[in-house]
């Protein structure tokens, strides 16, 4: 993509991208190298959960000579959720305007971010979907690629908002987006907690819109794909789908000591 295209984005302000990582050694380098040639004017905050493999310690080094990186040391492995909202806080605190959920195991093309900060010209939060015309994924088996499928059908349809990939993990948000959300009670995590930020800008408004990415599985690492996160996500959108019927609060506030 280059400079070229990169300099078309002043408009949108300061732009942070935000990688959380655990034991991803073998991917940190290389992510970060294709996310600063894509959008060089962007700024990276890696949040690792003290990592074993030494993922933090790799983007220490990487710091001595990047100044557009960073890295935020967590004292241990807390689930995807609470490292973005780490990230975001981070980000909020120091005055950026976009702020970019990305992984780092290279699922989440760096190439194809300027897709997603060009229509966020015209919304609030972007999703970099598999689901819609123009989306693929590479490398999934058949079943992966159902569960997926049946899982966005079924949060579509409980939570009645219409995103065609509302587990997506690839996403760009305003600033004010973020501020809008209340992101002091979300305690959710992984695909559900893509699911409850999705749900909560739909539910205050904000202009959700989605582009077509191609999605490629890890080639390096461990996926950190479970059977829990399966089943928290469905319960949580089956009880959030519920409480909007009756009219009702989907849950409590974080507590204090969690936030």
């Amino acid at each position: 993509m280059g400079d070229k295209q990169a300099s078309t984005f002043a408009d949108l302000g300061k732009i942070l991208i935000v990688i959380p990582t655990y034991n991803e050694s073998e991917n940190i380098q290389w992510i970060i190298d294709r996310a600063r040639a894509a959008v060089p004017e962007a700024h990276l905050l890696v949040a690792d959960d003290n990592s074993p493999d030494g993922t933090g310690k790799i983007v220490d080094g990487i710091i001595e000579h990047d100044p557009s990186v960073f890295v935020l040391h967590r004292k241990g492995k807390e689930g995807l959720g609470a490292a973005y909202i780490a990230g975001f806080r981070w980000g909020l605190e120091r005055g950026y305007d976009v702020l970019v959920e990305m992984d780092a195991d290279g699922s989440h093309q760096p190439e194809q971010l300027p897709l997603l900060l060009a229509r966020l010209r015209e919304a609030d939060l972007v999703l970099g979907s598999r689901w819609v015309r123009g989306g693929t994924v590479v490398n999934w088996p058949v079943q992966r690629n159902i569960l997926s499928r049946t899982a966005n059908w079924y949060a579509r349809q409980a939570l009645r908002i219409p995103v065609k990939d509302i587990t997506a993990g690839y996403r760009a948000f305003r600033r004010a987006t973020l501020e809008g959300i209340d992101l002091e009670t979300v305690i959710s995590q992984g695909y559900c907690f893509q699911i409850d930020l999705s749900r909560r800008a739909a539910a205050r408004g904000f202009r959700i819109a989605e582009v077509p990415i191609e999605f490629v599985e890890r080639e390096r690492g461990q996926s950190k794909m479970s059977s829990d996160i399966i089943r928290e996500a469905m319960g949580r959108v089956t009880l959030w789908g519920w409480s909007a019927w009756l009219g009702r609060p989907a849950e409590p506030s974080r507590p204090a000591a969690q936030r």
